[in-house]
């Protein structure tokens, strides 16, 4: 999106967080919502809390792209199984995350509180972009990394925050709301300097051929992007988002 400013039209660049409830615009997740925050209240001892799913609406070089988790569509750049990994070979129970060049968020009108902005740093909104066919595919509703909360819509929306060196940790939810999973996107995301590419082996003079070029030495970074036993198509519908993306001058 462009909009001018002072005679010149310039690209509007932002990262924005919408928080809409869980269930909006259909009953059968509301409801399933209200039990398992019942549940959860009942065990914790506490009142029972609005429960909210995240979305992003990002921003850069001019084009707009609605990120959301939902079931998989032939668009999606990254899915994951729903309930039980094997439950993921059919495709109604798998996920899928939408970062549509032009996307919209369907439930986007029952969002509470409005847009919240996060960033309007363009390098943070393309990184945001470019993060979202790497996310981890783990299983909507499971807690499989150990985390101490499930995988879910807000935690993959956490992932790309935190790995994009937003303060994901230090977001929340409308008041008197939860977001559930939200802990476990943080607790996984990877660091800024783990993405960077490493340089090229060294050689040195003294070292004897036989043992090889000298690497520089890193700490070791858990992976947990999970792979599509099809071949990874999620990764070349990520291959080719990045391409519509338009450079920059």
């Amino acid at each position: 999106m462009t909009r001018p400013r002072g005679g010149v039209t310039v690209a509007v660049m932002s990262v924005d967080l919408h928080w809409i409830p869980l269930g909006a615009g259909g009953h059968v997740v509301a409801f399933n919502g209200r039990v398992f925050e019942a549940l959860a209240a009942g065990r914790a001892h506490r009142p029972r809390r609005a429960l909210y799913h995240a979305a992003l609406v990002v921003e850069t070089a001019g084009v707009r792209f609605a990120i959301e988790l939902a079931p998989e569509t032939d668009d999606a750049v990254a899915t994951g199984p729903v309930g039980a990994r094997w439950a993921g070979r059919l495709r109604l129970f798998r996920y899928g995350l939408r970062c549509a060049p032009g996307g919209t968020i369907p439930d986007l009108a029952y969002a509470v509180g409005g847009a919240v902005h996060v960033s309007g740093d363009p390098a943070v909104a393309a990184r945001i972009v470019a993060l979202a066919p790497q996310v981890p595919r783990l299983t909507w509703g499971r807690d499989e990394a150990g985390t101490g909360e499930m995988w879910n819509s807000n935690s993959v929306v956490a992932w790309l925050l935190a790995s994009a060196g937003l303060p994901a940790a230090d977001v929340r939810p409308p008041a008197g709301g939860r977001a559930p999973g939200w802990s476990a996107g943080v607790a996984l995301a990877r660091p800024l300097d783990a993405q960077q590419p490493r340089p090229a082996p060294q050689h040195r003079p003294d070292r004897p051929e036989h043992l090889g070029p000298v690497t520089e030495r890193r700490g070791q970074h858990r992976d947990v992007v999970g792979r599509r036993p099809d071949g990874a198509t999620p990764q070349r519908r990520g291959e080719r988002l990045q391409q519509q993306i338009p450079r920059s001058g």
